[in-house]
């Protein structure tokens, strides 16, 4: 199997679509409804976003970046994107923004290790660069190893030495340490419970969205008692999966968001958990007597303190 650092090359997310946002009040109509800023997103970054529920849970995260002046492209899982389309669509109202369904115009590919450098260079993570009628996004690294987003025509695909597995890019995503909300898990986390605010997802500074409230309430009081945290396992988890604490008999201690196959055999999964469960015992998937989970280091710091845990 290969290690982590001989990952290299492009592949089609195929799992993946992209929303499409454009008119004169594109910018105006998606700062009321996500959870990160949009009137400031210049031409040459890309950002993370939420879309929450009016009681803050999260009904699908993006990828964001401005297309031109009135065009913004949202790329989130595809098996959420009809639902989250329609939602949104419920709120544009007389708001001069067109939403739509670019999937089909626009392909994501996703660039690993020297296919990636050679699209992105050392740009800094979030930067966004134009190239050749295709948009380029640097990705935070997974396992040490560079990652970009790839956004072309669908009659175009980037270039490049090697072909990665989705198997391996989804792994890779798993190991960044950002959850990405799927169709079995919607309506399931409030943003800090996936650790959201945490890689850029959130800002607390913006005007107001669905749900807003419930995030800045979780934010300031100290009210948030639930994280997400990496494990590895000998078993494939899967998205929307109970995690359990051995010998239990209760409540699931946490939920799987996301879940991939590692290169190296078994799986690797980022794992919603009640802060209490972390020193009460070892973990299980599916049942209190299921696959063992061992924790493994997120590439961010999650601070838990003993209040938050109690």
């Amino acid at each position: 199997m290969p290690s982590p650092l001989s990952l290299e090359g492009a592949c089609r997310i195929d799992d993946w679509g992209v929303i499409r946002a454009r008119g004169t009040d594109a910018a105006t109509f998606l700062q009321s409804q996500l959870t990160n800023d949009v009137l400031t997103l210049g031409p040459g970054h890309a950002r993370l976003a939420g879309f929450c529920s009016a009681k803050g849970r999260l009904q699908a995260s993006f990828v964001m970046w401005r297309a031109a002046d009135d065009e913004f492209l949202l790329a989130c899982s595809a098996n959420l994107l009809a639902p989250t389309l329609k939602r949104l669509s419920m709120f544009v109202l007389r708001a001069k923004c067109k939403l739509d369904d670019a999937s089909a115009e626009v392909r994501l590919w996703g660039l690993v290790g020297d296919a990636a450098i050679a699209q992105i260079g050392d740009a800094a993570v979030w930067t966004k660069r134009d190239r050749d009628g295709a948009t380029v996004i640097r990705l935070p690294d997974a396992e040490g190893v560079v990652r970009a987003l790839f956004a072309a025509p669908a009659d175009m695909a980037p270039q490049a030495a090697a072909t990665l597995s989705l198997a391996d890019w989804r792994w890779l995503e798993v190991r960044s340490g950002i959850v990405t909300i799927e169709a079995a898990t919607v309506d399931k986390f409030v943003p800090q419970m996936v650790n959201f605010e945490l890689v850029g997802g959130v800002d607390f500074r913006k005007g107001c969205y669905p749900g807003q409230e419930v995030v800045a309430r979780s934010q300031y009081r100290g009210t948030t008692k639930r994280r997400t945290f990496l494990f590895d396992g000998d078993a494939l988890a899967r998205p929307g999966q109970d995690v359990f604490l051995a010998g239990s008999e209760g409540e699931p201690a946490g939920t799987v968001a996301n879940a991939a196959a590692s290169p190296a055999g078994g799986g690797s999964a980022l794992v919603e958990l009640r802060l209490a469960a972390l020193g009460d015992g070892e973990l299980r998937l599916g049942s209190a007597d299921g696959p063992v989970l061992h924790r493994a280091a997120l590439p961010y710091p999650v601070a838990v303190d003993a209040e938050a845990a109690a």
